[in-house]
This record gives C-alpha cells, sequence and structure tokens, in this order.
C-alpha cells in the first residue's frame, strides 16, 4: 500500500476534527481555566525550547491518572524536524528507561502542512519506530450485495501491526491486493466556506469512492493534483501504549499528547517559509486551530492536566503572516516560561525578552536557562528582583549519538521545581479570579451604581483586553472555570477605538514617554510631546479657526476652562469691563448665564452641571448647590423609526406647519446636506431661535446670556440621557440645520460658541471633527475620550486668538487661572499624537476614505433598518462608530431608572458583546479602526435577540 494511500485514508479518518479546528475569519477567544496553560517562548532559537517541553512531560507525568498536552503550533523543518515527535519519542525513551508501575498512552499528531512538507513525508522523509512492532492499519472490505431485500453484507480484512520490516514492504507495494477489480481509493478533498449568516461555515468535499486499479496507480504517482497551492490537511498520526510494571487497569494510566498544527518543509522562519512554498496560513485560522485544540483536548477529562505551547524561535520572531509571534497569541494571553540564554551576551538578549513579553502584558511565570558555565541566572535574578524564579538547567551533551536520558535524569529536580512553580502560579490566579467579585463588592464604589442591584454574581471579571475585546473570568457549568471574549459594546464610556496593533503601539510609546520625562513640569515650559500634540490639534480638529491649545485631565474640567474663556471673551466683547480693568464695576456687574439644548450633558463638575437643564442629576438629592444657569432650548431630533428617518419637532415649531417633505429622509445622508439651509424649515428655525433670544433678553434684566454650549450632532450623553431617557424621549440626534442656524444667530449677537466634542470628537461619529456635519466653527471647542485612545486621561480646550487675546495683559490675574498637577503630561500627549496619527492615516485606519476624510460605512444600512422595523424597537441612531437603539416600553419601563433591557443584556453577554443598557436604550459601540465585517457580526447577534423579545 502507498503511503499516499495510507495517509488518505487517515486523513478521511481523522477529517472530522480539521472541520472542528479549521477556521479562516479571526475567532472568539475561549478557553478553560480548569488546568494551566502555558506558553513556551525562548530570547531566541535553539535554546532548548523543546528540552524545557519534553522535561516538564517527564516530570508532570511521574503520576497516574494525568494528562500532558504538548502543542506546537509552528513547525519548520518538517519532517527532519519535528518538536512534537521529540518529545514524544524523549517522553517514551525517559519511561521505557524507568518503568513506573502504571502505563501511558502516548501519542503524536501532524494536523496540517505545506504540499512540500506533505511530500516529503510521502517519499519517506518521516522515519518513525524503527525499533518495535508499529501500526500497519492496512485494511481492506468489500460489500456484498445479499438476496433478502437487497441487504448487503460487509467483509473485512485488517492487519492492526506488523514488524518495521514488513510494513516497509506494504508500503514498497510488496503486498499485491486487488489486482484484477475495482479497489478502494480513498481520494478526498475538502474546503471550508464562510457563510454570511452568524458566521456559520459551510463545508464542501469532493470524495472518489473506488477506481479500477489502473486509475488507483496513476493517483499514487501524482496523477490528481489537489491542494498544490494550499496549506493541506496532513493527519500524520502515532500513538503507543507505554507499559508499567503493573496492569494498567489495576494502577490506571497517563496520557501523553503531542500534536504539530502547522507544518513546512524549510527550516526557516515561518513567515519566510510560509511564502516560499505558498503556504500562508492567516492569524485567525491559527488562533481557531489552536482554540479547537485546546477545546478538544479539554473535553471530559478527568485527572490533572497541564498543557504546554512551545513558540517557534524568539519571543519577537514572525509567524506565517508577517505578525510578531508575541502580538500573534496575544488575544490567549497565557501566562509564560521564558528559555533565557545562558551563553556569552545571553544576559541582555533575555532580559529584552521578557521586556518585549511584559509590554504586550504576560504574565512571566519563570525564567530557566542552560547553565553554560557564565552564571548568567545571577544578573538575571538581581535584574527581574527575585519576583521572577531563574532556574537552571544542567549542561545539555553536544554529542548527536547522546539520546539525552542521563541529561534528563540530571535535569529532573529542576523540571520537578518548574512544575511546582507552574501550578502554584495557575492555583493563584484562579483563586484570585474567583475572590474578586466579592472582594470588589466590599470595597469598591462604583460611579452611577445602585449596589443592592448588583449581586455578587452579576460582577464582570475582566482579566485582560486586546483591541476591542475584554477577556472575562466566567465560573459556569458545575462550578468550571474558563476566559471568553466580550466585545466592549460600550467602549468602555466611549474612551475606546484602538485594534490590537494600535493598543500595542501605544503601550510602547507611553512606556517610552515614561521612561524619557515621566511627569515634567508644563507652565512656562515646553516639551516634544506636549508640543507635538498641540500642533497636530491645530493642524486637524482646530484647523481654520483655533490658535491656541489649553491642556486639562478630562472633559468635565475641559467645559469648566471652556466656561470661563467664553465669559471672559464675552464681557470683553460687550464691553462690560474695559481692557485695562482687572475688576469689574460693581455696577456693572452682570449675570452670566449659558445657552444650551435641554437633554445635553457636559460633565459632573459644578460650573459644568450649571450649563445643564435640570433633571435627577442636577436635583437637590444629587447636587444640592445646583440653580441651572441657563437658557435651554427644546431642540428638533432625527431618528430611524421603522425603517424611515424622522423628524421630530418641539411643539413651539411645530405649530409653524412647516412642509412635510421636511420632515422625513430616505437617507440619513439627506440630513446633512447644505441645500436644506435654504429651506423653508431654515427660515422656521431662524424664526424660533431669534424669538427665543429676543424672549430671553426682555426678561432677564442684568442677566445676560455669554456663551452658547452645544453638543455637535447630539443633544444627549449616552452615560445621563438626561432627556432623552425621560418622558416620550428617546434616543436621538439633534438635526444639524438646527445647529447650524443657532450658532448663525448667536454670532450676530455676539455671544461666544462652545462645541462640546468630548465624545464627538475624534472620529467617533464618523468625522475627524463633528464641525464636518453642522458645516460651521466654534469660537471653543473642548476634546477628549478618543484622543488618547482611551489609555489615559486628557483632554483640551481650543480656542480662536480672539478669545486668547482677552486674557491678555499686564497682570497675572488677567490670566486663566486654571489648572492641574499633570496638565500636558508627556504620557497622555505621546498617546494623543500616536492616536490622532493613526485614526486619520488610511495606511493605519482600513475605514478612513481619505478623500473625504471620512470613515466609510461600518453598520450594514439594510441590517440597521431591518431591525428598525421590529416590533420591539421604538427608534434607532446609528451615526458613524455607534448605533443605538430604543426599545419600546411604557411606564416604568421606560426611562434611566427602568430595568426592562436586563433579559437582554444578559443573553448578548453569552453571545460575547458587553453591554451597558441605559435604561430602556442599548447600544453598540466601535471604534475607528473596527471592520464593517465585525459591526455586522455584532448587529446579527443583536438583531437575533431583538427578535426573541
Amino acid at each position: 500500500m502507498s503511503p499516499l494511500f495510507t495517509s488518505l485514508l487517515r486523513r478521511r479518518r481523522h477529517h472530522h476534527h480539521h472541520r472542528f479546528l479549521s477556521t479562516h475569519s479571526q475567532p472568539s477567544i475561549e478557553y478553560p481555566l480548569t488546568h494551566p496553560i502555558y506558553t513556551i517562548w525562548a530570547s531566541n532559537t535553539s535554546l532548548g525550547k523543546t528540552l524545557v517541553s519534553a522535561g516538564l512531560s517527564t516530570s508532570f507525568l511521574s503520576s497516574s491518572h494525568r494528562k500532558f498536552l504538548y502543542l506546537k503550533p509552528l513547525q519548520t523543518g518538517f519532517p527532519n524536524d519535528s518538536d512534537s515527535r521529540f518529545v514524544y519519542s524523549k517522553f517514551s525513551q525517559f519511561f521505557t528507561q524507568n518503568r513506573p508501575e502504571f502505563s501511558v498512552f502516548a501519542s503524536n499528531h501532524v494536523l496540517k502542512s505545506s504540499v512540500l512538507a506533505k511530500d516529503a513525508v510521502l517519499s519517506g522523509g518521516f522515519e518513525v519506530e524503527r525499533e518495535k512492532n508499529v501500526d500497519l492499519g492496512l485494511y481492506k472490505e468489500s460489500r456484498l450485495i445479499g438476496t433478502e431485500k437487497n441487504r448487503p453484507f460487509f467483509a473485512s480484512n485488517c492487519v492492526l501491526k506488523s514488524s518495521v520490516s514488513a510494513k516497509d514492504a506494504v508500503l514498497r507495494g510488496g503486498f499485491e491486493v486487488e489486482r484484477e477489480n475495482n479497489v478502494n481509493l480513498g481520494l478526498f478533498k475538502e474546503s471550508r466556506l464562510l457563510g454570511t449568516e452568524e458566521n456559520r461555515p459551510l463545508f464542501a468535499s469532493n470524495c472518489v469512492l473506488e477506481s479500477s486499479v489502473l486509475a488507483k496507480d496513476a493517483v499514487l504517482r501524482g496523477g490528481v493534483e489537489v491542494e498544490r497551492d494550499e496549506i493541506v490537511n496532513l493527519g500524520l498520526y502515532e500513538e503507543s501504549r507505554l507499559q508499567g510494571t503493573e496492569n494498567w487497569e489495576m494502577r490506571g494510566f497517563s496520557k501523553l499528547v503531542c500534536k504539530t498544527m502547522y507544518g513546512w518543509k524549510e527550516a526557516l522562519s515561518p513567515h519566510l517559509v510560509a511564502e516560499r512554498e505558498n503556504a500562508r496560513v492567516e492569524d485567525g485560522e491559527l488562533l481557531g486551530m489552536l482554540k479547537g485544540c485546546l477545546g478538544i483536548e479539554s473535553e471530559s477529562e478527568k485527572g490533572e492536566v497541564l498543557c504546554v505551547i512551545e513558540t517557534a524561535g524568539g519571543v519577537a520572531s514572525p509567524g506565517p503572516s508577517g505578525s510578531l509571534q508575541c502580538d500573534l497569541y496575544r488575544p490567549f494571553r497565557f501566562p509564560a516560561i521564558l528559555v533565557g540564554d545562558g551563553r556569552l551576551g545571553g544576559i541582555s538578549g533575555t532580559i529584552s525578552a521578557y521586556e518585549s513579553l511584559k509590554l504586550r502584558g504576560y504574565d512571566v511565570v519563570a525564567v530557566v536557562l542552560e547553565d553554560h558555565g557564565l552564571v548568567n541566572e545571577g544578573p538575571l535574578s538581581s535584574y527581574l528582583r527575585r519576583r521572577v524564579p531563574v532556574l537552571v538547567l544542567p549542561p545539555v551533551p553536544t554529542e548527536v549519538s547522546n539520546n539525552l536520558m542521563e541529561w534528563f535524569q540530571e535535569a529532573l529536580s529542576t523540571f520537578h521545581s518548574l512544575e511546582e512553580i507552574m501550578q502554584s502560579a495557575f492555583l493563584d490566579r484562579t483563586s484570585r479570579l474567583r475572590n474578586m467579585p466579592r472582594k470588589a463588592h466590599d470595597i469598591f464604589w462604583w460611579p452611577f451604581t445602585q449596589h443592592n442591584l448588583v449581586p455578587e454574581e452579576n460582577v464582570t471579571v475582566i482579566d485582560s483586553r486586546c483591541g476591542e475585546n475584554f477577556a472575562v473570568h466566567k465560573v459556569v457549568n458545575n462550578n468550571v472555570d474558563s476566559i471568553t471574549q466580550q466585545f466592549d459594546a460600550c467602549a468602555s464610556w466611549w474612551t475606546q477605538g484602538p485594534d490590537a496593533t494600535l493598543q500595542i503601539e501605544l503601550a510602547r510609546d507611553v512606556g517610552y514617554a515614561t521612561a524619557r520625562y515621566g511627569h515634567v513640569m508644563f507652565p512656562e515650559n515646553v516639551y516634544e510631546p506636549a508640543l507635538e500634540c498641540a500642533e497636530l490639534l491645530l493642524e486637524g480638529v482646530g484647523k481654520g479657526w483655533a490658535s491656541r491649545v489649553y491642556f486639562s485631565d478630562n472633559g468635565s474640567t475641559a467645559i469648566e476652562i471652556a466656561l470661563k474663556m467664553a465669559l471672559r471673551k464675552f464681557l470683553f466683547d460687550h464691553k462690560i469691563v474695559s481692557d485695562d480693568l482687572v475688576a469689574v464695576n460693581a455696577e456693572s456687574r452682570v449675570d452670566l448665564k449659558v445657552l444650551a439644548l435641554r437633554g445635553s450633558y457636559h460633565g459632573d463638575t459644578l460650573g459644568a452641571m450649571e450649563a445643564q437643564a435640570p433633571s435627577p442629576y442636577t436635583g437637590f438629592y444629587q447636587q444640592p448647590w445646583y440653580k441651572g444657569r441657563g437658557h435651554f432650548l427644546d431642540p428638533p431630533t432625527v431618528a430611524m423609526c421603522d425603517g424611515v428617518w424622522k423628524l421630530s419637532l418641539p411643539q413651539e415649531i411645530e405649530t409653524q406647519n412647516p412642509s412635510v417633505e421636511d420632515l422625513t429622509f430616505s437617507l440619513r445622508e439627506n440630513i446633512f446636506k447644505e441645500s436644506r439651509h435654504t429651506s423653508n424649515l431654515a427660515d422656521i428655525y431662524q424664526l424660533h431661535i431669534r424669538q427665543a433670544l429676543q424672549l430671553i433678553m426682555d426678561s432677564s434684566g442684568s442677566t445676560r446670556t455669554g456663551a452658547l454650549i452645544i453638543e455637535p450632532g447630539k443633544t444627549f450623553d449616552m452615560h445621563h440621557f438626561l432627556f432623552v431617557i425621560q418622558g416620550a424621549g428617546g434616543m436621538e440626534m439633534v438635526d444639524p440645520l438646527f445647529q447650524r442656524v443657532l450658532v448663525k444667530e448667536c454670532r450676530n449677537k455676539k455671544i461666544p460658541v462652545i462645541f462640546d466634542e468630548v465624545f464627538t470628537g475624534f472620529w467617533r461619529l464618523g468625522a475627524e471633527s463633528a464641525t464636518e456635519f453642522i458645516r460651521c466653527k466654534p469660537d471653543i471647542a473642548c476634546f477628549a475620550k478618543l484622543m488618547t485612545g482611551g489609555i489615559v486621561p486628557l483632554a483640551v480646550t481650543l480656542a480662536s486668538e480672539a478669545v486668547f487675546e482677552a486674557f491678555v495683559g499686564d497682570s497675572k490675574l488677567q490670566a486663566l487661572l486654571h489648572g492641574h498637577s499633570y496638565t500636558a503630561h508627556a504620557v497622555g500627549c505621546t498617546a494623543a499624537v500616536k492616536s490622532i496619527k493613526w485614526f486619520k492615516d488610511s495606511k493605519t485606519n482600513h475605514n478612513l476614505i481619505s478623500e473625504a476624510m471620512l470613515l466609510r460605512e461600518l453598520w450594514d444600512s439594510d441590517l440597521v433598518r431591518q431591525i428598525s422595523l421590529l416590533p420591539a424597537v421604538h427608534r434607532m441612531v446609528v451615526l458613524g462608530t455607534l448605533c443605538a437603539v430604543e426599545l419600546r416600553a411604557e411606564g416604568s419601563n421606560a426611562g434611566y431608572a427602568s430595568l426592562y433591557a436586563r433579559s437582554l443584556l444578559q443573553k448578548l453577554r453569552e453571545d460575547g458583546i458587553y453591554m451597558r443598557p441605559l435604561g430602556n436604550v442599548i447600544y453598540l459601540m466601535c471604534g475607528p479602526c473596527t471592520s464593517p465585517e465585525s459591526c455586522s457580526n455584532l448587529l446579527n447577534k443583536v438583531y437575533r435577540r431583538l427578535g426573541e423579545l
């Protein structure tokens, strides 16, 4: 029987595993936390990662009822070099030499390979089991048609095992079978085709069951070219039962499972050999295969399990797609064992590798290195401050003929110590994760949270974050621990935007800024991060109007500063104070208020709250000092209702009888058209605003409107929903035409204009600045949140030169006396520089339409419309990275205090979407770099769950 035929039969036998494992999309990360899973890294290649893996197998499998899982995701130089086979064979030799009482079932499985590697295997490049009986698996069956109701009978002949010589004779053709009739061919090929509905894959297969002997010979000679330009299923499998001194049924047994996931023939870096052998593997496919291997090998396991995943090359060696392996495996964030370098120069290399792992958020549990007589462990222990143990292995024999059994025996005590460290770290981690909800419930005071409504079991334990996803610890069925992935659909209170790549870039740059600057004083000083950040802001969101940048710490503080700027500007423009006076004369004092939109939100500090309309958040119970220093207009709003964008007008505007055609929009883009500025509705808005301003002036006496403050593009803050959630309101967007007219009328009356872009700025609504939507410029604008990529708090208030001039004088008392200790901190400015550049560069942000400087549509418009038509949905707002849905609810089920969406929230979290609903409003918020495919996946899950309501 030919090697190809054997391989094809073997592949047919195991192909159901491959169907489950293979994936071509980015998988949802999930893995069991019932047993330790570690990644074995090295500071360079050829430092003994596989020796450490094999040594751990000998240590761990020194008792029965245990399972050691060894995974090698990437193997180059295959089949001549096979690390999984090395672990398999060395453990087998060590077991045979030491013969414990219990038995061990050992297996080695190579799942996939390049075509060249497969050809090398079939041509005899994989020499296996040369000194004992081997699994032959020679099989022949016949189907005999019966006479009773045509029921067939099956006859079979199977040769289970043979000597190596006999097996070689079979493979050379010494077993002549079926030469005069049709034969079983078993030629099989399958493809996995990704579907569009809920990412369910479809499988297509082609199988040739029987052929003539001549046709079969043609296949075996290479007459059928299959899968020549891709990774193929190899299914190479070997297993053995290592018999202990006692009967395995009496003493029990352990398992050694070794798997190579992908193999390439040439002994080169994975990215290079994948290109040369035309056998590229995308990151998502590899991670999906790894997830599948971990899942399969963890199912229904009883007893202790230890899993190690051995990387290829060094920490920063590229994977087959070109991604660095330290980035490639980061979504799993398995704890790390670092194999260091005991040679000359190895201290530096080991420290560099350690820093690369720590920079990416890995927990390094131990460092282990071979003794080369240079005592490298001393400086390494000192550098690591003895928080990470450093273990030393005896020198490895260099003779090729040495089978290393004496070395493994000598190193066994070190491997026992390493295993104990790994087990202890795992138990500490799981214990801490389990106790965190109780600890948090006892000592935290969460904002905007009624603690009586949050039982301990509802506390979400976030182990880490990678890009837009949380890694969440869960204790589920029968007290089983696991780590699962949840998409951060609230963008952690609207701060987040980085994908996994930008997150690592930010970590690197922020670390650099910390190392170079720490924190330095800002007033009267200059340093590169602050200067470059200010330059980028004036060239970007402030282009064409701003000339000054005032740094602060968060959005609410930026608003406080903006109010001070605007009110001073108003005083000077209206000659209420003279240029040379520091104080205002008592007789000329006025009561200054702001003009704002009802339902807007500008922060939780006292001054910012004064610029907001009365609400439960500004009421006496929450803010006893609140007076409400403003005049608040009811704005017209837009939302999608039943598949159509509809304009909702306040009653005082609706009585002006606007044209019916001005009240609905077939496309969202029509809402932002400049042509609307000449419409009848624009005239109605203008008249309404003029009358409102005149009424304010007539009724106010000494009170003056000193500033206009609006949030371009919206009338609510997702945190409060001050107006929108109360009463009949919903998730709505302010009509941009109304905002344009309002700004124009305030300018005519020399009222300074403030744009609050803390939420809307830096692509949150699809443009770098929301001024792109309302097509007018402010005097002052505030930015925060996405400005730094959400990594650290930083805010800015941009101002025109005219605003700045209102504070220029000969006395310090004329200056703007506002600031905080960490103004323009280098860490935040560095993060802002990186994020601003990243989001507005089409090479790094593939969603950017560079000609228009807008984001492409992220949410599928057809699916959005379908959701809006659901009976459970009242209305929607979809713009940029935001997709918000107001559920149809009445009475106590509506409003911010409503618990109406709680059951829906729980189901969506089970689907891998972390939401924080606000009353009967739920929303999805992605980042500027999120792919439309990911957004569609989220929308489909929401659509399905809403359909169940």
